[in-house]
């Protein structure tokens, strides 16, 4: 599959590039949510082996969403776990916690996937909506593509908890499509032996987009737990936010949108 690596325009008449503060504070918070939780394995606090991985199940109930609760905005019990302590009892507010589940999560390679979308698309969105429209964008988003998944979720899907950014970040590619579907994005292909070769973006999201419809209802997802549905619905409402409110302005990408990778030549 595609792996994007930068999908930059130049800043016209040599301004000053603009700097995608938004985007680089949910990185940062991202991270520092993952680095000081249990899942990092770094924080000594949390002790090892099966203190640890209670540790784990109690993060990710107290600061997940559980589809279920979202119906009704009424939290389930924590379930309980042998040779783990019993429940805290920790006072969760379902519709508060697909807040903080934007900044948790799964692992290490959860993150640094999830943050590598943000930071090669979230930045000229960023610029494009504003910075503080496109965080109000983003967690818009990252409610609509969270309570669109828990309408269809059932069976072992409902009860299945669920963190990480990537139907907010899927929200912001989507808008990232309608507002500059010809850039281009440069991507590492595995199977070319990661060769560096660039595609327009209405390619390289076409291509992840395509996945991800293929993906739902797959008897991988129930294996991997990946909430693909989730990504369709963030993607589509982030296209036609932009679409209608964006799509008759301009931004400052030239009229190719031809991208420059930092260190290019002008």
């Amino acid at each position: 599959m595609l792996r994007p690596v930068s999908a930059k325009n130049p800043p016209p008449g040599g301004a000053q590039p603009f700097v995608p503060l938004v985007t680089y504070a949910l990185i940062a918070a991202c991270a520092l949510v993952f680095l000081v939780g249990p899942v990092s394995g770094l924080d000594p606090l949390y002790g090892g082996g099966n203190a640890r991985a209670c540790a784990e199940l109690a993060y990710y109930h107290h600061w997940g969403v559980i589809p279920s609760e979202l119906m009704d905005n009424q939290p389930i019990a924590a379930p309980t776990t042998p040779g783990c302590p019993a429940p805290d009892g920790f006072p969760k507010i379902p519709a508060l916690s697909v807040l903080t589940a934007m900044f948790v999560h799964g692992g290490w390679l959860h993150l640094l996937g999830n943050m590598l979308f943000l930071y090669v698309f979230g930045a000229m969105v960023e610029e494009r909506m504003g910075r503080l429209p496109y965080l109000l964008s983003y967690v818009a988003l990252g409610y609509l593509a969270t309570y669109g998944y828990a309408v269809f979720a059932g069976g072992d899907s409902a009860t299945q908890t669920l963190v990480g950014a990537s139907g907010a970040i899927a929200g912001i590619l989507g808008a990232y499509l309608r507002l500059h579907p010809k850039a281009r994005v440069t991507s590492l292909l595995p199977f070319l032996l990661f060769l560096p070769l660039r595609f327009p973006a209405w390619l390289v999201l076409g291509v992840w987009f395509a996945i991800q419809w293929a993906s739902v209802g797959a008897p991988s997802a129930a294996v991997t737990g990946v909430a693909y549905t989730a990504h369709l619905i963030g993607f589509a409402g982030g296209f036609l936010f932009a679409w209608l409110l964006y799509c008759r302005r301009r931004g400052y990408a030239d009229p190719t949108n031809a991208a420059v990778l930092p260190g290019d030549p002008p």
